[in-house]
């Protein structure tokens, strides 16, 4: 994964952007458990693999997942590296939070 600034934020909004769609999220719920062949993932969610592919190419071009072929069947995996930067990056705005003091506005 690259890391350097000038693309940080391209990983980061190809990441958000990759957890915005709910058959993006069963995937990687399904993963967090174990790798899992598109198969496996196609019958899980009920879904065609044409369907699928689509939203797992968005998921390895975000950086979320790992791909390995074996025979002609293609597995999946958590990129958890990935997973930590999205969480760095809140995390950042957590710590920021707690030393910016609080604005109200005043609308009279």
């Amino acid at each position: 994964m690259p890391t350097s600034s000038a693309t940080t934020p391209q990983i980061i909004v190809a990441g958000f952007r990759a957890l915005s769609d709910p058959i993006r999220i069963g995937v990687l719920e399904l993963l967090r458990q174990r790798e899992q062949c598109v198969c496996d993932l196609c019958d899980a969610l009920e879904v065609s693999q044409s369907k699928l592919s689509f939203h797992l190419k968005t998921l390895k071009e975000a950086g979320l997942v790992h791909t390995r072929q074996e025979g002609r069947w293609i597995y999946y995996s958590l990129n958890l590296p990935q997973f930590a930067a999205l969480e760095q990056y809140l995390a950042d705005y957590y710590r920021l939070s707690q030393i910016l003091p609080v604005r109200t506005c005043n609308n009279s």
